[in-house]
């Protein structure tokens, strides 16, 4: 036991040193608890800074929010386009249109059709076909598919006859705007029976308007000036169609 004891002579005396000299209790975690609560008002204070509003770096604005109406406005942000110019609706082009048609013996502008659009066709084949329901028949399926025969047909033949060519879109667009005199017609068939001599001489000075108004607008884009006969022919077909669909199948309500 002795000669253990012996072997190791500071196994005792060495270790109850250590443990003398760090009798005293760990400054570790409470020196960190102190290096972290220093700077945190200093934190604070930079993070207040950061989030601070920064006008100055900006160059646009954004307007304080309105009515629902604002979304058809010119509002919002800026540099942002209105909802109906991203939607391809501009009520300026479709009044220039439709003055256009209502007045044919004016000149065309051949970049009339340069930005085509179907809002003001679709508004007014829905107004010829509300006119024609009023009227005691519902015949939305022959007039979508007349419209579509006679789109179809026209690019075909338009796109025959001529050099440059025209897309269908501006197709229907065209022939879309020259419906214009039959809207009137159906509205007219709502209160007076076309089937009669005035309901023809009604619809056929509505079929030739139509149809000088979309030829002449054809052959302006088109420059198709010597060929402008043949244009209007198949054109005065299809409108004759919606002729007779005022005529024979628009009837007032019976009372």
């Amino acid at each position: 036991m002795w000669q253990q004891d012996q072997s190791h002579p500071y196994t005792t005396t060495s270790s109850s040193a250590y443990y003398a000299q760090h009798a005293e209790p760990l400054q570790f975690y409470s020196q960190s608890q102190d290096y972290y609560a220093a700077p945190r008002t200093s934190l604070d204070d930079q993070v207040q800074g950061s989030m601070a509003p920064q006008t100055a770096g900006f160059g646009g604005s954004i307007q304080s929010p309105g009515g629902w109406w604002t979304a058809f406005g010119t509002g919002g942000f800026e540099g942002e386009p209105p909802l109906l110019e991203e939607l391809g609706i501009n009520f300026q082009h479709i009044r220039d249109k439709s003055l256009t048609v209502l007045n044919p013996l004016r000149r065309v502008d051949e970049h009339i059709m340069d930005d085509a659009d179907l809002a003001g066709p679709i508004f007014f084949i829905f107004c010829f076909g509300i006119s024609l329901l009023l009227s005691g028949k519902s015949n939305f399926n022959y007039i979508y598919g007349v419209g579509l025969f006679g789109s179809a047909s026209l690019y075909t033949l338009l796109n025959l006859m001529s050099e440059q060519g025209i897309d269908a879109y501006r197709v229907a667009s065209v022939l879309g705007y020259c419906l214009l005199p039959m809207v009137g017609v159906g509205i007219i068939s709502m209160v007076v029976a076309l089937d009669g001599t005035f309901g023809y001489l009604l619809s056929i000075i509505s079929i030739l308007w139509c149809t000088y108004a979309a030829s002449g607008i054809f052959v302006a884009v088109l420059r198709m000036s010597d060929q402008r006969f043949l244009v209007a022919y198949p054109i005065g077909l299809l409108y004759g169609c919606f002729a007779l669909l005022s005529i024979f199948n628009a009837r007032p309500l019976a009372k």
